[in-house]
C-alpha cells in the first residue's frame, strides 16, 4: 500500500482518529478528528491528548498496559468531552499502530452521531400519509362546521341564559376545530425552500426577539455563536419558522412567573455526516442548538415528538414540531432532540451554502 493510499484512508475514516505518541502526545489526527477537536493538526500535534480530551474514565494506566502488552484496549459508554463543548457518550477503540513502536491509535465513535447517521428520519413516511389523509378531509368538514357553528349561534338567541353555556360550548369547539384543520392545511400547503445563502446568526436574532416581545417576555435569552460560522443554504423563513416554533415550545414550558433561560448555540462540525436511506452521506457541517432548563420532554412521547398530532401540552395540536421538522428535512437536514429535566436541547443540522463558481470556470 503506498504513502497516498495510506493517506486517502487517514482522511477517509468517518470517525475522529488520533494518534497517541509514546509519550501520549497527540501525534495526528484526521479531518474527523479535527472537527470533533475544532481545531487543526496542526495546532494540536505535540499537546498531551489527555489536556485536549477529556475522558470520564481512567485511562491513563489502562492505555499504558496495553501499550506494554501490545494488545487493543475498548472503552464504551463514557462522556468524552473536549473543552468547547458538552460531552458526548463515546465507544474508544485503542489499538497499538504496527510498525510505530509505543505508537497507538484511537477512534472516537460518538454514540449519538452514529445513531443519528443510521436512524431514518420519519417525517417523510409517517408525516405525508398521515397528514396526506387528513388535508383531503379538511376542507370537506370545515363547510359542514361552518353551519353547525352558525346553527348554534341561531339557536342561542332563542334561549334562556341559562342554557347560553351549552351553544357557547358548541360554537368554541367547532372554532377550535377549524383552527387545527387550517393548521393541517397550512402543513400539507408549505411550499418547496427557496434555497440561498443564509446566515444563520440573522435567523437567531430576529427569532430571538420576536419571541422577547411575545411569548417569550418572561424568559431570558442568551446568545452563545461561533462567529466563524459559514453561511449556510436554505430559505431564511422557513428556517426562521423554524427557531420561532422551538422557542414558542420551550417559552410555554418554561414556569409562567418565575421564566426560564434560553441558550442559543452555534458551531461547526466538521465530521457530522447523514447517511441516508437511497446510500448517499452528505455533510451538514452548521449546527445550531436551542436549549432550555425547562421540566424536559415526558418519556413516553419522547422518541415520537416530531411525528403528526404528538404533543406535550393539554390543548396541544401536535404539529408544530411535526412542521419543524418537514422544514429541516425538506432542507436535506436533520433535527434531533436529547431531553431531560432541566435540560432539553433540540438540535438542528444544515449544509453550508456551496461555493461560488469562478469567474474563469464559468468563462470556460
Amino acid at each position: 500500500m503506498t504513502e497516498d493510499t495510506e493517506a486517502m484512508i487517514w482522511s477517509s475514516l468517518p470517525v475522529p482518529a488520533i494518534l497517541i505518541d509514546p509519550d501520549d502526545r497527540i501525534g495526528d489526527l484526521n479531518p474527523a478528528g479535527e472537527g470533533f477537536l475544532n481545531n487543526s493538526a496542526k495546532w494540536l500535534q505535540g499537546q498531551p491528548v489527555w489536556d485536549r480530551l477529556a475522558v470520564d474514565a481512567p485511562l491513563e494506566e489502562s492505555l499504558a498496559r496495553a501499550r506494554n502488552q501490545g494488545t487493543p484496549l475498548f472503552v464504551n459508554d463514557v462522556d468524552v468531552g473536549t473543552g468547547n463543548r458538552a460531552p458526548l457518550v463515546c465507544n474508544l477503540q485503542i489499538a497499538p499502530l504496527m510498525g510505530r513502536p509505543g505508537w497507538m491509535v484511537m477512534l472516537i465513535s460518538p454514540r449519538e452521531l452514529a445513531g443519528r447517521m443510521t436512524q431514518s428520519h420519519s417525517v417523510k413516511s409517517a408525516a405525508k400519509s398521515a397528514i396526506g389523509m387528513a388535508e383531503m378531509l379538511a376542507h370537506e368538514i370545515k363547510n359542514p362546521l361552518a353551519g353547525i357553528a352558525g346553527a348554534a349561534q341561531l339557536l342561542s338567541m332563542n334561549l334562556a341564559s341559562e342554557d347560553l353555556e351549552f351553544t357557547d360550548l358548541i360554537v368554541a369547539e367547532t372554532r377550535r376545530i377549524v383552527k387545527l384543520l387550517e393548521q393541517v392545511e397550512q402543513f400539507g400547503n408549505l411550499s418547496e425552500p427557496e434555497r440561498r445563502e443564509v446566515n444563520l446568526h440573522d435567523v437567531l436574532d430576529r427569532a430571538r426577539r420576536s419571541t422577547l416581545l411575545g411569548v417569550g417576555a418572561h424568559m431570558r435569552i442568551i446568545e452563545d455563536y461561533d462567529p466563524s460560522l459559514p453561511m449556510a443554504y436554505g430559505d431564511p423563513d422557513q428556517l426562521l419558522q423554524v427557531v420561532l416554533n422551538l422557542l414558542r415550545n420551550a417559552s410555554e414550558a418554561a414556569d409562567p412567573v418565575k421564566g426560564g433561560t434560553i441558550r442559543l448555540h452555534s458551531f461547526y462540525e466538521h465530521s457530522f455526516r447523514l447517511r441516508r436511506a437511497d446510500g448517499e452521506g452528505q455533510s451538514l457541517p452548521l449546527q445550531i442548538e436551542i436549549i432550555d432548563d425547562g421540566p424536559g420532554l415526558p418519556a413516553d412521547i419522547r422518541s415520537d415528538i416530531f411525528d403528526p398530532f404528538v404533543s406535550s401540552k393539554e390543548n396541544g395540536t401536535g404539529l408544530g414540531l411535526a412542521l419543524v421538522s418537514k422544514i429541516v428535512s425538506d432542507h436535506n437536514g436533520w433535527i434531533s432532540v436529547d431531553s431531560a429535566p432541566g435540560k432539553t436541547v433540540f438540535r438542528i443540522s444544515l449544509p453550508r451554502a456551496p461555493k461560488p463558481v469562478s469567474a474563469s470556470k464559468t468563462e470556460e
